[in-house]
């Protein structure tokens, strides 16, 4: 499967647009991660936590992509955009992406 966070592809010609896809989840952060980032927050540096839920996340969703234009019987998806969103008292996340399903030669 063809990705690209581009609609332009150098090279590349779609044959056929196929529609839409997304993908979505929304993660709460446990207990022990919550901790480890405020803690982090106050001394500084990286809450790994936070960044394994996100990086897992992402690949969810994108597997989720992947096999919904699958089904519409494209071999690509391009235009693809992530959004991040906070939600509750900060401790669920909300991940989402779209893009474009598309044939492509």
């Amino acid at each position: 499967m063809f990705l690209s966070t581009t609609y332009e592809l150098d090279g590349i010609e779609v044959e056929k647009y196929h529609g839409l896809v997304f993908g979505e989840t929304v993660r709460g952060i446990n207990i022990v991660k919550d901790i480890g980032a405020g803690l982090r927050n106050i001394v500084g540096g990286r809450a790994s936590g936070y960044e394994d839920e996100v990086i897992e996340a992402r690949i969810e969703i994108v597997n989720e992509m992947k096999t919904r234009a699958e089904q519409m019987g494209a071999n690509g998806i391009i235009g693809i955009d992530f959004q991040f969103v906070a939600m509750g008292a900060g401790n669920m996340l909300m991940v989402s992406c779209s893009g474009t399903a598309v044939t492509i030669k």
